[in-house]
């Protein structure tokens, strides 16, 4: 394979080639012992560099791509980074960042030029932080938005990256936008979640603005957002967001990691104290150097105006618990059927195209470049971690479905229960304690064994452990990794949660059904989904399903003959995790990040 040369960098933003010179420097102390690990953690960490289970200098990078969006320049460096630097492939992340493992800690510098030089950053992509800024991957596509929200996730990214507010946080924090209540940018589960809404004037007149949620979060122990008011405008969206961010930075708890984000604040003080809190500071942000107020340059410079409905009337449906039947034995009607968004009114459709697991070869990197200049598309990254074209024309439909056949990635799986969500797992992560990854293949492979991978309208999601990277809560069906024990030995094992949801402006976390071992999670999971498609009534969402039969103990009792757990010696296979040779041990390290 021919590696192309590096690009060329180009009027390179100073403060970034100081950060990634410091970094070098850094580095360089710290392998002589000069800088403490502690230390050099922050610094690794607040530069988007996050330690491997494997331990030494095996680092992964984590690439910050704000709302997702991606040009032909920026994947043709993926395919690069990902042969020259890691192993061969890159993985999209459920926060629309992209990673590479295994990448040795002295190249990271010449890794991060390389980054700068085509206008991305990994600058605070972990970290106590402000994380990557997400959006929905349809921003400016789709049918339903109130407002393009993809500017305004720009504008975020820019003025809190190398702010000084956001460096010490006491944990990280996640800002997420979605254009509307569907939430297909999942906003209720966020410390700030900005969901586009309109409210009419007193003359009749409709202004378009923002509500916003605060204090979302997963993890261990999940809390769904909070309405900080009932209408925040345009011009005070980014105040309100600092005023957020500085009422967290003022009273998070440093002292316990545990209880630091921003739902314990608001657990300790109440949600009408940080709501009064947010808005003092708010209306004193003028005063303060770092005012953001008024209409950002990013919006301004582009507008942020929703697409709008096609005059045909011919909408897709969009979010969790969408149906998608799959009419045809033609495989591009199949793939149009599943993949294929329409309703703008500026008379484009935009298609997902699928990447399993969230991988990426560096072949695929780099046809996926080719694809998008010869289409001229937008692409973005999914949070469920596939790639998606936009503001294509109907008669590009098919030169996208031949070009994605090519390298692997027409499969239809949008909305498809094939499309399962992994975190890394144990494959790499301190913290995980299970391969994540290897189920979730070894889901995708039974679903497609029992004819059962294109049932549409349910969504299953895996984390290697409780910490949600894999955001297992919010799907139809979740898992996480658990250590289990029996007959004196520990063997890998998932608890199995069913009937989370987000949209509408609420979220639905998912309840415990009951716990399975890893080897038999994938018959469980695909007795899940064949039943539902079995019972459902036409158009009936995944959760009303669940509760007119009974609820998840209901649904468990017809699984809890796959937790009895045979001997070691009638059946090792039970004690070996998935994508591993011996004995299962329960091995995690320091947390540092987790997404």
């Amino acid at each position: 394979m021919t590696i192309a040369p590096a690009p060329q960098p180009r009027d390179l933003d100073a403060e970034q080639m100081r950060d990634i010179e410091r970094f070098e420097q850094a580095i360089d102390q710290y392998l002589r012992g000069e800088i403490s690990e502690d230390v050099f953690r922050v610094m690794r960490l607040n530069n988007g560099i996050y330690g491997q289970r494997q331990g030494g200098t095996n680092q992964m990078v984590r690439i910050k791509l704000p709302a997702g969006t991606i040009t032909p320049e920026q994947l043709d460096l993926m395919g690069d980074l990902a042969v020259e630097f890691s192993r061969g492939w890159g993985h999209i992340t459920t926060r629309q960042n992209i990673q590479f493992h295994f990448v040795e800690l002295r190249r990271i510098p010449d890794l991060l030029r390389r980054l700068a030089a085509v206008g991305l950053t990994s600058r605070e992509a972990c970290g106590d932080t402000v994380r990557n800024v997400m959006a929905c991957h349809l921003a400016g596509a789709c049918p339903y938005e109130k407002i393009d929200v993809t500017p305004w996730a720009e504008a975020v990214f820019r003025h809190f990256v190398r702010n000084p507010l956001g460096q010490r946080l006491p944990r990280k924090f996640k800002v997420n936008f979605s254009g509307c209540s569907t939430d297909c940018g999942q906003a209720m589960f966020n410390d700030v979640g900005v969901v586009a809404v309109t409210r009419t004037r007193e003359d009749g007149s409709v202004e378009s603005g923002f509500r916003v949620y605060i204090a979302g979060g997963l993890g261990a122990t999940p809390h769904p957002a909070l309405a900080l008011e009932e209408f925040t405008t345009r011009e005070d969206l980014l105040p309100t967001i600092e005023a957020v961010l500085r009422v967290f930075e003022q009273t998070g708890n440093r002292d316990n990691k545990l209880r630091a984000r921003l739902k314990w604040v608001v657990d300790q003080l109440g949600i009408d104290e940080v709501r009064r809190r947010v808005i003092k500071i708010r209306h004193t942000l003028p005063a303060s150097s770092s005012w953001p107020g008024g209409i950002p340059p990013e919006v301004a410079a582009v507008g942020d105006e929703p697409a709008g409905r096609a005059a045909s009337g011919e909408v897709t449906e969009v979010g969790q618990g969408v149906r998608v039947e799959l009419k045809s034995n033609d495989p591009y009607k199949r793939w149009e059927q599943a993949s294929v968004i329409r309703g703008v009114a500026k008379g484009s459709v935009s298609a997902v195209a699928y990447a399993a697991l969230g991988d990426i070869t560096a072949d695929q990197f780099r046809a996926l470049a080719a694809i998008q200049r010869a289409l001229g598309a937008d692409v973005r990254l999914s949070n469920r971690q596939n790639v998606v074209f936009r503001n294509l024309r109907e008669d590009q439909l098919r030169e996208l479905y031949d070009g994605l056949e090519v390298i692997g990635m027409a499969r239809p799986g949008a909305e498809l229960a094939r499309d399962v969500v992994a975190c890394p797992g144990a494959d790499t992560c301190n913290i995980a304690v299970t391969q994540s990854r290897g189920l979730a293949k070894a889901i995708g492979e039974r679903l497609e064994e029992e004819g059962l991978a294109e049932v549409g309208g349910v969504r299953v999601n895996i984390s290697g452990c409780t910490n949600s990277c894999g955001q297992h809560h919010a799907a139809d069906i979740g898992l996480f990794g658990a250590e289990r024990r029996a007959h004196g030995r520990s063997l890998p094992g998932y608890q199995l949660l069913l009937g989370g949801y987000v949209g509408e402006e609420q979220i639905h976390f998912g309840q415990k059904a009951l716990r399975l071992p890893a080897r038999t999670a994938p018959e469980g999971v695909a007795r899940v989904v064949r039943r539902f498609a079995e019972e459902r009534l036409a158009g009936e969402p995944f959760a009303d399903w669940m509760r007119r039969i009974g609820g998840p103990t209901k649904i468990a009792d017809g699984l809890r003959d796959l937790d009895d757990v045979p001997t070691p010696e009638e059946n090792p296979e039970y004690f070996t995790d998935f994508d591993e040779t011996g004995p299962f041990v329960a091995q995690i390290a320091e947390s540092e990040c987790a997404t």
